[in-house]
């Protein structure tokens, strides 16, 4: 289950002054979507005590979407960069990708906010 998706309808809320979700909103839906996926698959790993920082976030808006349509939203982790964590997160409409993001994390022992250094393949564990 390294993939995890999720349907989004756009309501008012989501939209801004231009008739379109707001940008930001995007960044919103991207660590929501990295947290529910985490809190799905975390029971599975050793790490499961520790919490995700983000530390590093790139998005790139290929299209608008408006009031009444419907996302398809995709999330993965891809392999680790040493001590960071990148993360895909994929926005869909009618099948095609919209919005594209990869954000970089660190694990961090919540007690002692140290990082936690991962290991390469941890993900085959999930």
């Amino acid at each position: 289950m390294l993939i995890y998706e999720k349907e989004i309808v756009v309501t008012q809320e989501f939209i801004d002054q231009n008739d379109h979700v707001n940008n930001v909103q995007y960044a919103y839906w991207v660590e929501m979507m990295a947290v529910e996926h985490w809190d799905l698959l975390k029971h599975k790993s050793k790490y499961a005590g520790n919490v995700w920082f983000l530390v590093d976030h790139h998005i790139q808006y290929k299209k608008q979407v408006y009031l009444g349509e419907i996302l398809l939203t995709r999330t993965y982790p891809e392999n680790p960069e040493g001590i960071r964590q990148p993360r895909k997160v994929e926005f869909y409409k009618d099948g095609e990708l919209v919005v594209d993001s990869r954000t970089q994390w660190i694990m961090i022992h919540p007690e002692t906010e140290k990082i936690i250094r991962i290991e390469p393949n941890w993900l085959n564990e999930l």
